[in-house]
């Protein structure tokens, strides 16, 4: 939430006093009790580490209303704010990776703590490996203390956002898995059938399946590295931005090379695809971005340009679906490092409609997207 609001600035006309953090809260850290994993026993209380609930077990330490800080693994988010959970009216274990904080007396709405800490960063005081925030730095965080009254005003109005943004997020989760399902649904033979029947009503018309290819060419990219980059030059893709840069279409680069690097690249044309070959995980490998600009541009190792005479969009939606997720997640290598090879996606089957069905399904999914 501290990347949408600021409580310093609701707050810049208010009379404030900063006080340390070990002034305005009770540190209960003393309480705390690890359990390895295989000694705990389920139960209905929270089981509470750095980055949150860990678990769910049969007894408590902590009853009431606490914020909790990670302490030491994950207690950092990108913008440099501590990690921390707000717990109300709640029976919870904490282990020793968490501080608990707790109310020190009524001057101060904890609450309010609470949100004050999640816009402070926290960057100049984590330590070591694996990062740390020890009791005694974290102690003397510096927190603007208004009057009682305005604490309480400000959690009133801070809540209703948080609300508002809780059934925001909802609602986008709940769209995004109806989309899915609709854009599997549509990719499917079954219904590329149906709905090549219903355009052409009188088309005797069955679906192609073929594989991808048959129908395209996989060109894999070289050289580029980042140290590369210039200013202004020639357009270019590396691979790592196909995950960090772009979403499912561009038709702009944000990096360029001179003349001399640009020659000795591969390159990719207006409609291919571009495919990211290596990755963390199963689920990122593979990502694609459609190329729609209309210059040619060079492209890294680690990626393939898929050049086809078929609608690309359609082919980088059909990436998308669980049907293709299967394919991939039979044939990717490694442990670490995952990767997907051209050989192996060019196996990968697709059913394929006429293009002007292609074009209506895009279409559909375009709007879907949208």
């Amino acid at each position: 939430m501290s990347k949408v609001y600021n409580i310093f600035e609701i707050i810049k006309n208010e009379k404030v006093e900063w006080k340390k953090l070990g002034e305005v809260c009770e540190v209960l850290d003393h309480k705390r009790k690890p359990v390895t994993k295989s000694k705990r026993i389920f139960g209905k209380y929270p089981y509470f580490g750095a980055n949150g609930i860990q678990d769910y077990i049969n007894d408590y330490l902590f009853d009431g209303t606490f914020i909790l800080m990670g302490e030491d693994g994950t207690v950092m988010r990108e913008n440099g704010t501590p990690v921390l959970h707000f717990v109300e009216n709640q029976k919870i274990w904490v282990n020793n990776h968490a501080h608990v904080l707790a109310n020190i007396d009524e001057r101060y709405n904890l609450k309010f703590i609470y949100y004050s800490l999640s816009n402070v960063n926290v960057s100049s005081i984590v330590k070591g490996l694996p990062p740390k925030i020890n009791q005694a730095e974290m102690k003397k965080i510096q927190i603007p203390i208004p009057s009682l009254e305005t604490q309480q005003k400000i959690v009133e109005i801070l809540d209703k956002f948080t609300n508002y943004v809780t059934e925001l997020q909802t609602e986008l989760q709940q769209r995004t898995k109806q989309y899915e399902y609709y854009r599997n649904l549509l990719l499917s033979e079954d219904y590329l059938n149906k709905l090549s029947k219903y355009i052409d009503r009188n088309c005797e018309y069955e679906l192609r399946l073929t594989t991808l290819g048959e129908v395209g060419l996989f060109i894999r990219g070289n050289g580029l590295q980042k140290k590369d980059f210039v200013l202004t030059g020639k357009p270019v893709v590396h691979y790592g931005q196909i995950y960090t840069a772009y979403n499912f279409e561009t038709d702009k680069v944000i990096s360029f090379v001179n003349d001399t690097v640009f020659s000795k690249l591969k390159k990719a044309k207006h409609n291919d695809i571009l495919i990211a070959t290596t990755s963390e995980n199963i689920e990122d490998v593979g990502k694609s971005v459609v190329w729609l600009g209309s210059e040619e541009i060079g492209i890294s190792g680690d990626m393939y340009s898929y050049r086809t005479t078929e609608n690309s969009k359609y082919i980088a939606y059909y990436f998308q679906t669980a049907e293709f997720q299967k394919q991939k997640e039979r044939k990717v290598t490694g442990t670490k490092l995952i990767r997907i090879h051209g050989d192996d996606m060019a196996k990968f089957s697709i059913p394929l409609p006429p293009i002007h069905i292609q074009n209506k399904v895009v279409q559909i999914l375009d709007k879907f997207q949208s």
